[in-house]
Protein backbone atom coordinates (compact mmCIF):
# COMPACT_ATOMS: atom_id res chain seq x y z
CA UNK A 1 0.00 0.00 0.00
CA UNK A 2 1.46 3.32 -1.07
CA UNK A 3 1.60 6.13 1.43
CA UNK A 4 2.24 9.73 0.52
CA UNK A 5 5.24 10.85 2.58
CA UNK A 6 4.57 13.63 5.03
CA UNK A 7 6.52 16.74 4.01
CA UNK A 8 9.04 17.92 6.58
CA UNK A 9 7.89 20.66 8.91
CA UNK A 10 9.28 24.12 8.08
CA UNK A 11 12.47 24.79 10.00
CA UNK A 12 12.52 27.27 12.84
CA UNK A 13 16.29 27.08 13.29
CA UNK A 14 17.59 30.66 12.91
CA UNK A 15 20.95 29.49 11.57
CA UNK A 16 19.34 27.51 8.75
CA UNK A 17 16.93 30.34 7.96
CA UNK A 18 19.79 32.84 7.85
CA UNK A 19 21.83 30.80 5.36
CA UNK A 20 19.87 31.66 2.17
CA UNK A 21 19.63 35.30 3.26
CA UNK A 22 23.39 35.51 3.72
CA UNK A 23 23.95 33.78 0.39
CA UNK A 24 21.74 36.26 -1.49
CA UNK A 25 23.18 39.25 0.39
CA UNK A 26 26.72 38.09 -0.28
CA UNK A 27 25.91 37.82 -3.98
CA UNK A 28 24.49 41.35 -4.05
CA UNK A 29 27.44 42.76 -2.13
CA UNK A 30 29.82 41.13 -4.60
CA UNK A 31 27.86 42.14 -7.70
CA UNK A 32 27.82 45.82 -6.74
CA UNK A 33 31.06 46.03 -4.70
CA UNK A 34 29.06 47.32 -1.77
CA UNK A 35 31.72 46.65 0.87
CA UNK A 36 35.48 46.91 0.41
CA UNK A 37 38.48 46.36 2.60
CA UNK A 38 38.71 48.88 5.43
CA UNK A 39 35.15 50.16 5.06
CA UNK A 40 33.38 51.59 8.10
CA UNK A 41 29.77 50.52 7.56
CA UNK A 42 27.07 52.44 9.41
CA UNK A 43 24.08 50.10 9.77
CA UNK A 44 20.84 52.02 10.21
CA UNK A 45 18.54 50.28 12.69
CA UNK A 46 14.89 51.24 12.84
CA UNK A 47 13.83 48.49 15.23
CA UNK A 48 12.01 46.62 12.45
CA UNK A 49 12.54 43.10 11.14
CA UNK A 50 14.47 44.20 8.05
CA UNK A 51 17.17 46.23 9.79
CA UNK A 52 17.62 43.61 12.53
CA UNK A 53 18.12 40.99 9.82
CA UNK A 54 20.53 43.25 7.95
CA UNK A 55 22.66 43.62 11.07
CA UNK A 56 22.78 39.84 11.59
CA UNK A 57 23.78 39.32 7.97
CA UNK A 58 26.60 41.86 8.10
CA UNK A 59 27.89 40.51 11.42
CA UNK A 60 27.94 37.03 9.92
CA UNK A 61 29.78 38.26 6.82
CA UNK A 62 32.19 40.26 8.95
CA UNK A 63 33.25 37.03 10.66
CA UNK A 64 33.54 35.07 7.40
CA UNK A 65 34.65 37.63 4.81
CA UNK A 66 38.25 37.63 3.56
CA UNK A 67 38.41 41.42 3.94
CA UNK A 68 38.22 43.46 7.17
CA UNK A 69 35.46 46.03 7.66
CA UNK A 70 33.90 47.79 10.64
CA UNK A 71 30.26 47.80 11.67
CA UNK A 72 28.67 50.64 13.63
CA UNK A 73 24.94 50.45 14.38
CA UNK A 74 22.95 53.67 14.55
CA UNK A 75 19.36 54.41 15.53
CA UNK A 76 17.61 57.74 15.15
CA UNK A 77 15.24 58.78 17.93
CA UNK A 78 12.95 61.20 16.11
CA UNK A 79 11.08 62.36 19.17
CA UNK A 80 7.92 60.31 18.69
CA UNK A 81 5.87 60.10 21.89
CA UNK A 82 6.40 56.74 23.53
CA UNK A 83 9.54 55.81 21.59
CA UNK A 84 11.31 53.13 23.70
CA UNK A 85 14.82 54.57 23.82
CA UNK A 86 16.13 51.66 25.88
CA UNK A 87 15.30 48.78 23.51
CA UNK A 88 17.99 49.11 20.84
CA UNK A 89 20.87 50.24 23.09
CA UNK A 90 20.22 47.27 25.37
CA UNK A 91 19.95 44.84 22.46
CA UNK A 92 23.15 46.12 20.80
CA UNK A 93 25.08 46.17 24.07
CA UNK A 94 24.16 42.54 24.71
CA UNK A 95 25.22 41.74 21.16
CA UNK A 96 28.53 43.55 21.63
CA UNK A 97 28.01 45.83 18.63
CA UNK A 98 29.39 49.40 18.70
CA UNK A 99 26.44 51.76 18.39
CA UNK A 100 25.06 55.22 18.92
CA UNK A 101 21.60 56.69 19.37
CA UNK A 102 20.96 59.98 17.56
CA UNK A 103 18.28 62.26 18.96
CA UNK A 104 16.62 64.78 16.67
CA UNK A 105 13.05 65.95 17.06
CA UNK A 106 11.82 65.53 13.50
CA UNK A 107 8.43 64.43 14.86
CA UNK A 108 7.39 67.98 15.76
CA UNK A 109 8.50 69.29 12.37
CA UNK A 110 6.54 66.61 10.53
CA UNK A 111 3.41 67.21 12.59
CA UNK A 112 3.65 70.94 11.96
CA UNK A 113 4.26 70.72 8.21
CA UNK A 114 1.89 67.87 7.25
CA UNK A 115 -1.67 68.79 6.37
CA UNK A 116 -4.48 66.88 8.13
CA UNK A 117 -5.28 63.58 6.46
CA UNK A 118 -1.95 63.37 4.62
CA UNK A 119 0.66 60.72 5.37
CA UNK A 120 3.80 61.86 7.16
CA UNK A 121 6.15 59.25 5.67
CA UNK A 122 7.66 61.29 2.81
CA UNK A 123 8.72 64.29 4.90
CA UNK A 124 9.74 62.06 7.81
CA UNK A 125 11.95 60.03 5.47
CA UNK A 126 13.71 63.14 4.10
CA UNK A 127 14.43 64.49 7.56
CA UNK A 128 15.63 61.11 8.72
CA UNK A 129 18.00 60.77 5.77
CA UNK A 130 19.49 64.19 6.47
CA UNK A 131 20.19 63.31 10.10
CA UNK A 132 21.73 59.95 9.18
CA UNK A 133 23.92 61.43 6.42
CA UNK A 134 25.22 64.05 8.79
CA UNK A 135 26.03 61.47 11.46
CA UNK A 136 27.78 59.26 8.91
CA UNK A 137 30.12 62.12 8.06
CA UNK A 138 30.75 62.84 11.74
CA UNK A 139 31.82 59.26 12.52
CA UNK A 140 33.77 58.78 9.28
CA UNK A 141 31.49 56.07 7.88
CA UNK A 142 32.35 55.11 4.32
CA UNK A 143 29.08 53.24 3.66
CA UNK A 144 25.52 53.60 4.97
CA UNK A 145 23.67 50.26 5.00
CA UNK A 146 19.88 50.25 4.77
CA UNK A 147 17.54 47.28 5.22
CA UNK A 148 15.48 47.52 2.03
CA UNK A 149 14.86 44.07 0.53
CA UNK A 150 13.85 42.79 -2.90
CA UNK A 151 10.12 43.37 -2.35
CA UNK A 152 10.72 46.99 -1.26
CA UNK A 153 12.59 47.56 -4.51
CA UNK A 154 9.79 46.03 -6.60
CA UNK A 155 7.11 48.00 -4.76
CA UNK A 156 9.04 51.19 -5.52
CA UNK A 157 9.34 50.19 -9.17
CA UNK A 158 5.58 49.81 -9.56
CA UNK A 159 4.81 52.86 -7.43
CA UNK A 160 6.89 54.96 -9.82
CA UNK A 161 5.38 53.22 -12.84
CA UNK A 162 1.73 53.55 -11.79
CA UNK A 163 1.75 56.89 -10.00
CA UNK A 164 4.85 58.70 -11.27
CA UNK A 165 5.04 57.57 -14.93
CA UNK A 166 8.71 56.65 -14.51
CA UNK A 167 10.76 53.47 -14.80
CA UNK A 168 12.64 53.87 -11.54
CA UNK A 169 13.25 51.64 -8.54
CA UNK A 170 15.74 51.55 -5.64
CA UNK A 171 19.34 50.88 -6.69
CA UNK A 172 21.39 48.46 -4.59
CA UNK A 173 24.10 51.11 -4.30
CA UNK A 174 23.96 54.86 -4.81
CA UNK A 175 25.49 58.18 -3.92
CA UNK A 176 23.44 59.89 -1.23
CA UNK A 177 21.35 63.02 -1.81
CA UNK A 178 24.03 65.24 -0.29
CA UNK A 179 26.76 63.75 -2.48
CA UNK A 180 29.00 62.87 0.47
CA UNK A 181 27.93 59.32 1.32
CA UNK A 182 27.49 55.94 -0.38
CA UNK A 183 24.28 54.10 0.49
CA UNK A 184 24.11 50.33 0.11
CA UNK A 185 21.22 47.85 0.29
CA UNK A 186 22.76 44.41 0.92
CA UNK A 187 19.31 42.74 1.12
CA UNK A 188 18.43 43.80 -2.45
CA UNK A 189 18.15 40.18 -3.63
CA UNK A 190 16.39 38.85 -0.51
CA UNK A 191 12.63 38.08 -0.62
CA UNK A 192 10.65 39.52 2.27
CA UNK A 193 9.20 36.10 3.11
CA UNK A 194 12.71 34.86 4.03
CA UNK A 195 13.17 37.84 6.33
CA UNK A 196 9.78 37.32 7.99
CA UNK A 197 10.56 33.68 8.80
CA UNK A 198 14.01 34.54 10.12
CA UNK A 199 12.78 37.45 12.24
CA UNK A 200 10.09 35.25 13.79
CA UNK A 201 12.66 32.59 14.65
CA UNK A 202 15.01 35.18 16.16
CA UNK A 203 12.19 36.90 18.11
CA UNK A 204 13.69 40.35 17.62
CA UNK A 205 12.51 43.11 19.98
CA UNK A 206 10.48 44.87 17.28
CA UNK A 207 9.71 48.57 17.65
CA UNK A 208 6.50 49.32 15.70
CA UNK A 209 6.49 52.09 13.11
CA UNK A 210 3.19 53.56 14.30
CA UNK A 211 4.41 55.68 17.18
CA UNK A 212 3.85 58.89 15.23
CA UNK A 213 0.28 57.98 14.42
CA UNK A 214 0.93 58.13 10.68
CA UNK A 215 -1.28 56.17 8.33
CA UNK A 216 0.14 53.55 6.06
CA UNK A 217 0.68 54.75 2.50
CA UNK A 218 -2.43 53.39 0.79
CA UNK A 219 -0.90 53.30 -2.68
CA UNK A 220 2.13 51.33 -1.49
CA UNK A 221 -0.11 48.91 0.39
CA UNK A 222 -2.18 48.26 -2.74
CA UNK A 223 0.96 47.68 -4.81
CA UNK A 224 2.35 45.33 -2.14
CA UNK A 225 -0.85 43.30 -2.11
CA UNK A 226 -0.76 43.12 -5.91
CA UNK A 227 2.79 41.75 -5.86
CA UNK A 228 1.99 39.20 -3.17
CA UNK A 229 -1.04 38.07 -5.18
CA UNK A 230 1.10 37.61 -8.28
CA UNK A 231 3.60 35.53 -6.35
CA UNK A 232 0.89 33.28 -4.92
CA UNK A 233 -0.65 32.75 -8.37
CA UNK A 234 2.64 32.35 -10.22
CA UNK A 235 5.53 31.43 -7.86
CA UNK A 236 8.73 32.99 -9.13
CA UNK A 237 7.15 35.99 -10.83
CA UNK A 238 8.79 38.47 -8.44
CA UNK A 239 12.15 36.80 -8.98
CA UNK A 240 11.74 37.30 -12.72
CA UNK A 241 10.83 40.97 -12.30
CA UNK A 242 13.84 41.51 -10.04
CA UNK A 243 16.05 39.80 -12.59
CA UNK A 244 14.63 42.01 -15.35
CA UNK A 245 15.93 45.08 -13.51
CA UNK A 246 19.46 43.76 -14.15
CA UNK A 247 18.89 43.03 -17.86
CA UNK A 248 17.77 46.32 -19.39
CA UNK A 249 17.76 46.94 -23.16
CA UNK A 250 17.82 50.75 -23.59
CA UNK A 251 17.36 50.50 -27.37
CA UNK A 252 14.04 48.73 -26.82
CA UNK A 253 12.58 51.37 -24.56
CA UNK A 254 11.53 54.91 -25.50
CA UNK A 255 13.87 57.27 -23.65
CA UNK A 256 15.92 59.39 -26.10
CA UNK A 257 18.15 60.50 -23.25
CA UNK A 258 19.08 56.87 -22.63
CA UNK A 259 19.54 55.78 -26.23
CA UNK A 260 20.43 57.89 -29.28
CA UNK A 261 17.43 57.09 -31.50
CA UNK A 262 17.92 60.29 -33.51
CA UNK A 263 21.26 59.11 -34.92
CA UNK A 264 19.97 55.76 -36.14
CA UNK A 265 20.13 55.24 -39.91
CA UNK A 266 19.83 52.39 -42.36
CA UNK A 267 23.54 51.70 -41.86
CA UNK A 268 24.08 51.99 -38.13
CA UNK A 269 27.55 51.62 -36.72
CA UNK A 270 26.25 48.87 -34.47
CA UNK A 271 23.29 46.88 -35.69
CA UNK A 272 20.35 45.94 -33.51
CA UNK A 273 17.57 43.47 -34.13
CA UNK A 274 14.28 45.19 -34.88
CA UNK A 275 12.29 42.22 -33.66
CA UNK A 276 13.94 40.05 -31.05
CA UNK A 277 12.86 36.41 -30.85
CA UNK A 278 11.04 35.48 -27.69
CA UNK A 279 13.61 34.68 -25.07
CA UNK A 280 11.49 33.25 -22.29
CA UNK A 281 12.17 30.25 -20.06
CA UNK A 282 10.38 27.00 -20.85
CA UNK A 283 7.91 27.71 -18.06
CA UNK A 284 6.13 31.04 -17.81
CA UNK A 285 7.76 31.82 -14.48
CA UNK A 286 10.71 30.33 -12.68
CA UNK A 287 9.83 28.41 -9.58
CA UNK A 288 12.46 29.73 -7.22
CA UNK A 289 15.58 31.73 -6.51
CA UNK A 290 17.72 28.60 -6.69
CA UNK A 291 17.17 28.49 -10.47
CA UNK A 292 18.90 31.81 -11.04
CA UNK A 293 22.65 32.14 -11.04
CA UNK A 294 22.15 35.85 -10.34
CA UNK A 295 20.42 35.34 -7.03
CA UNK A 296 22.57 32.47 -5.82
Amino acid sequence: MNHTPTPPAPTTDPARLLAPIVRAAGQAIGDYRMIESGDRVMVCLSGGKDSYTLLDVLLHLQRKAPIPFEIIAVNLDQGQPGFPTDVLPRYLTELGVPHSLIRQDTYSVVQEKTRPGKTTCALCSRLRRGALYRHAREIGATKIALGHHRDDILETLFMNLFFGARLKAMPPKLQSDDGTNVVIRPLAYVPETDIIRYAQARAFPIIPCNLCGSQENLQRRVVGEMLRGWEQEHPGRLTNIARALTRVSPSHLMDPALFDFASLSVTPAEGDRGFDPDDYPQREFLSGVQELDLLG
